[in-house]
């Protein structure tokens, strides 16, 4: 781990700077677009709906996300990891755990859409309920099992984030490795593929599936831009949140 005033082995000033700003640009413009969507759901009846459910699901996880990334870019720019290796436990844990949940909800989504629009029959709340809670106890398992020695969470190059170890090339993280991105990638994928592709045979148009992230800490902003503000409810729940007068109207209406 580098001291405090040093820098990460093999990084410049420049580099070290230049990754914490973008980390800190991500997590905020993150936080600030999902606590948004998370603020109109509770504030808005109308969005308090079993598919709004899903969306507010993967507005939480992607908080998350932002959340781990606001510390990533906090050590970044003190140039040194603060918080221990137990704080590296409980960050590695807590960005996998957030990742997870983002991507199986994003897979969640996609087939709440297909039930909505292919099968023309609303999704309900046990259904919505079950595969939220599903999707937050699945990866809770998948993050701790690294803790219990499956895998294993340690800092990356750059000595200010804690991530997998992808270093490690035993039997051990291989075998972790292959079988949770076979349940939580290439499942989750397969699912929101799928769901998209019949979407486009029934409705004679095309989906709009997820966009894959070339860098993970800026899924929380492209989420929240896609499912959540690219939404017309939502659109309306934001006015009206934002808007004092507009709410006073619409309860004397």
């Amino acid at each position: 781990m580098a001291e405090s005033g040093t820098l990460p082995t093999g990084f410049g000033e420049l580099e070290v700077l230049a990754v914490g700003t973008v980390l800190l640009v991500e997590a905020l413009s993150g936080l600030s677009l999902n606590s948004l969507t998370i603020l109109c759901f509770c504030k808005n009846p109308e969005l308090r709906t079993p598919s709004h459910l899903l969306v507010l699901s993967l507005a939480l996880s992607d908080s998350g996300i932002s959340l781990n990334a606001l510390m990533a870019a906090t050590s970044s720019l003190l140039r040194r990891w603060p918080y221990g290796s137990e704080g590296c436990q409980v960050h590695g844990f807590q960005g996998f755990a957030t990742v997870l949940a983002s991507i199986c909800s994003s897979a969640a989504i996609a087939w709440g859409r297909y039930h909505h629009y292919c099968t023309r029959s609303r999704l309900d709340w046990n259904t919505a309920v079950s595969l939220v809670f599903f999707v937050w106890l699945s990866s809770a398992f998948w993050a701790t099992l690294p803790l219990l020695g499956w895998g294993h969470y340690d800092r990356e190059p750059l000595g200010t984030c804690c991530t997998l170890d992808y270093s490690r090339r035993d039997r051990n993280f291989t075998s972790f490795l292959f079988t949770m991105a076979f349940f939580n990638f290439l499942l989750p994928l397969f699912i929101t593929v799928i769901s998209y592709r019949l979407m486009e045979q029934k409705l004679g148009k095309t989906g709009r599936p997820p966009v894959p992230a070339l860098i993970a800490k800026a899924v929380p902003t492209v989420n929240a831009i896609n499912y959540a503000l690219g939404s017309e409810m939502v659109h309306r729940g934001i006015w009206q949140c934002l808007s004092p007068q507009k709410r006073e109207r619409d309860r004397e209406q």
